[in-house]
């Protein structure tokens, strides 16, 4: 093989040569007396032709003298000559050749010696000369030459200011003697694959930590070809080398940039987003992050701005796997030390440098011992950001260096503040929203019931369980009401929306149905009314919060039980079918009309009517608990049903069955809605605790009547309330024959409360007044008010009801 260095040494190959180029001599007189077999070739003229003739006779064109002779000229005045002429062929035509023309004295004569090339072959190899001349000498990409072992032929002058080393000392080196390990080896492997294969290696990014400065960091690109002979022999590889350590930097942060756009600020937690800062700082901007926040700030609240004495630990990042050593854990209150770097970071408001470790670290003064871990870590540099957003500083971050070389730079601290300024406007939204959710998780639990009263109606159990935290508070709710005479009003329903105006919207639908439920109307009167309010509402709003998300209706179930009749009167508006277990264990869907929902006005609601049978389970929901989005709505309602018949002991045990079958393990997601379940088991009473009567319209009514309670009272042991039962049944039958007039009803029900009712046909009801001292009448319902604990009216399609309850000692 030939030697690469010999080769590569030598210039491309020069038209000039001698075994290469024409030549001719000419003596003072410009005639021809040397003429090569060269010359021949390349003019046309043979020796025997033009030796002794004048050069001008048969090489000058006529047009081309004057430029001829300027050369002439220039060549007697410098004795030597380099450049381009015109020249004539022995066949006529004119061709460019290239000439260098040097003086030679002989004999006291001077002759000229003249050696020609075609001018394209010149200009190329002038070309390719100077080429070389910029890439070796000018050029500012690195460019190294190597042998086939490796070791460097050639460097341009680039190189030298990488490796500090005149360019004629790297022949016979290695780029080990240059590069940490690592480093040369990755170089090497990459020539040594060029070298076997062949195939260039193009822009491959590779860092490149020097001998000579090993706390630099650099990133270089290096290309790389194969060079080989004619013949196809392998002379060695050439490599380029640029320093794109800025180039890499700014990718770098871009990248960063872009991940902490994708990363930071995924959810409306606080504590989340301080996490998020931390992970994206670490590892690629620092070695070790910690993110503490002003003690109101995770609380939802407003951020004192005139102290920072104490911050609160809220995410920590690190390299290094025993950072607790090093660094204070997360949930942590630490007080900042008046002068530390943190103290005047929150102060001023600024980002702040800090190579001084002693002054870094006065942060840990009341803490030595992580102190000194952190001085034993390598910590050489440090730098504070604020965390401001709209004009509140809400914490900071402070970043670590120790296992990167270089300290921050300035644009370290732009990166660092991009991140900062996104991560506190996360923070500060994260604040706002903990704050708004606060406020409308304790209006919604103060409008939602704290706990459900004990019924002899029925046995009642619910669960109500907020969607997730990220969809905001919803409008669901349920009640539990008791009525007159021992019934009972099931009541669940569900305001569309989320958000304080969900909630608000729904405490107003619960007052009003609780104010209805106490005017006893029917199950569909219920809903009528509540669709006007709705309407109502939505029109108010309007009209008043242009800001306000609409209220664009509301679902609602209401159902009345009855424990003496074992009837049970429905109602839906918009919202699921209640479920009915049977004693036995069958479930079923209640086929009750469905009704629109709330809010569209004009349309009607039905009530339906069935007879459960005492231990029947009666189960009401809200579609939270369908879970619509992750199965199919039949399938959800075959599971609820299952869920309901499981054996158990108790409704808790039942509730937590359908809570275990429809809402455990569902994602974020599908948790989107809140639910609210409410679940009564029914009881009915004893015939013993109830007497009905019918009395005559007349005037023998009221003795009747105080005959028969005071006998049913003997039969109860209640002779003590039997005086003022008896005055409170007479005025409400009295009234019954001189305002209504048609059959009368006297229905006496015994619980912890002695309930008496007298129903008439009239629909008209009695007002409570205030009879004048010279009144015959107008005192007994002020008799009844004063001597009941309760009393009112209730309406039914034959008339109407008056009814008392008077608090008993003891009940069965």
């Amino acid at each position: 093989m030939d030697n690469p260095a010999k080769t590569f040494s030598e210039s491309p190959e020069d038209p000039f040569s001698v075994h290469g180029a024409a030549s001719a001599v000419l003596d003072d007189d410009a005639s021809v007396v040397g003429w090569s077999a060269r010359a021949e070739t390349l003019l046309g003229h043979r020796a025997r032709d033009i030796l002794g003739r004048p050069a001008a006779e048969l090489l000058v064109h006529p047009g081309d003298l004057e430029l001829v002779l300027a050369a002439t000229a220039a060549c007697v005045r410098d004795s030597g000559w380099f450049g381009v002429v015109p020249v004539l062929h022995r066949d006529g035509r004119r061709m460019e050749v290239g000439c260098r023309v040097r003086a030679i004295a002989r004999d006291e004569r001077r002759e000229w010696y003249i050696v020609a090339a075609p001018a394209a072959e010149v200009v190329q190899w002038e070309t390719d000369r100077w080429v070389l001349d910029g890439l070796f000498r000018r050029s500012p990409i690195g460019l190294a030459v190597y042998t086939p072992d490796l070791t460097f032929l050639r460097v341009n002058r680039a190189i030298t200011k990488f490796s500090g080393a005149p360019a004629e000392k790297h022949q016979g080196l290695r780029t080990g003697d240059f590069l940490f390990g690592p480093d040369a080896d990755a170089v090497d492997h990459q020539l040594r694959r060029v070298l076997e294969t062949g195939r260039s290696s193009i822009f491959s990014e590779l860092p490149c930590r020097l001998r000579r400065d090993p706390q630099r960091e650099l990133y270089v690109s290096v290309s790389a070809f194969r060079m080989q002979d004619a013949n196809g022999h392998v002379l060695g590889v050439t490599q380029t080398v640029e320093d794109v350590t800025e180039s890499y930097r700014a990718r770098r942060r871009l990248a960063l940039l872009s991940e902490a756009g994708a990363r930071i600020g995924t959810t409306l937690d606080v504590g989340r987003t301080a996490r998020e800062l931390a992970e994206v700082a670490v590892p690629g901007l620092a070695d070790s992050a910690s993110v503490d926040l002003l003690e109101a700030v995770p609380q939802g609240e407003d951020p004192a701005q005139d102290s920072f004495g104490t911050v609160c630990r809220a995410a920590v990042r690190s390299v290094f796997p025993d950072t607790e050593m090093i660094t204070y854990p997360v949930g942590r209150t630490i007080g900042i030390p008046p002068g530390s770097t943190q103290a005047r970071s929150l102060a001023e408001g600024r980002p702040v440098f800090e190579s001084d470790m002693d002054q870094a670290l006065a942060w840990l003064d009341e803490d030595p011992g992580r102190a000194r871990a952190a001085r034993e870590a390598g910590a050489h540099s440090l730098m504070v950001v604020p965390l401001l957003a709209r004009g509140l500083v809400l914490g900071l971050i402070s970043l670590w260096r120790t296992r990167h070389r270089e300290p921050f730079e300035a644009d370290d601290l732009t990166l660092a503040e991009e991140f900062a300024a996104r991560a506190a406007l996360s923070i500060d939204n994260a604040r706002r929203y903990t704050q708004q959710h606060q406020a409308a998780l304790t209006l919604q639990h103060s409008l939602l019931p704290g706990s459900v009263p004990r019924h002899p109606a029925a046995e009642v159990a619910h669960r109500y369980l907020p969607a997730n935290t990220a969809t905001g508070v919803g409008g669901d709710w349920f009640d539990v009401i008791p009525l007159s005479g021992l019934r009972i009003a099931l009541v669940v329903g569900d305001v569309v929306g989320r958000g304080l105006h969900a909630a608000a919207t729904m405490g107003r639908l619960r007052t009003a149905v609780h104010t209805l439920a106490h005017l006893d109307p029917t199950p569909d009167e219920v809903l009528s009314h509540l669709d006007d309010l709705v309407d109502r509402l939505a029109s108010e709003q309007g009209a008043t919060e242009e800001d306000a998300p609409p209220i664009v209706g509301a679902t609602c179930l209401y159902a009345v039980y009855d424990p003496v009749s074992r009837r049970c009167s429905l109602a839906r508006a918009g919202h699921p079918p209640p479920v009915v277990v049977t004693p036995d264990g069958r479930a079923s869907l209640v086929g009750i009309p469905p009704g629109p929902p709330l809010g569209l006005g004009g349309l009607p609601f039905e009530t339906a009517e069935i007879e459960l049978a005492e231990d029947s389970t009666l189960a009401l929901y809200t579609d939270g608990l369908l879970c619509t989005r992750c199965r199919d709505l039949d399938d959800s309602l075959a599971m609820l049903c299952g869920a309901l018949t499981e054996p158990s002991g108790s409704l808790e045990e039942t509730c937590d069955a359908v809570e275990d079958a429809l809402i455990k393990g569902r994602s974020s997601t599908e948790a989107a809605d809140d639910v609210a379940l409410l679940v009564a088991r029914t009881r009915v009473l004893a015939p013993g605790q109830v007497a009905t009567w019918g009395l005559p319209p007349d005037a023998t009514a009221a003795g009747q009547a105080r005959m028969l309670v005071e006998s049913r009272l003997a039969e109860w042991g209640l002779e003590e309330s039997a005086v003022v039962t008896e005055l409170i049944v007479s005025e409400l039958v009295t009234n019954a024959y001189r305002y209504a007039g048609g059959p009368i009803t006297l229905r006496l029900i015994r619980d912890s409360h002695l309930i008496c009712e007298v129903s008439d046909t009239s629909s008209t009801s009695p007002h409570l007044r205030r009879a004048r001292t010279t009144d015959e009448g107008g005192r007994g319902l002020f008799l009844v008010a004063q001597l009941s604990e309760r009393w009112g009216t209730r309406y039914t399609r034959e008339g109407k009801t008056i009814w008392t309850e008077q608090p008993l000692q003891s009940s069965f």
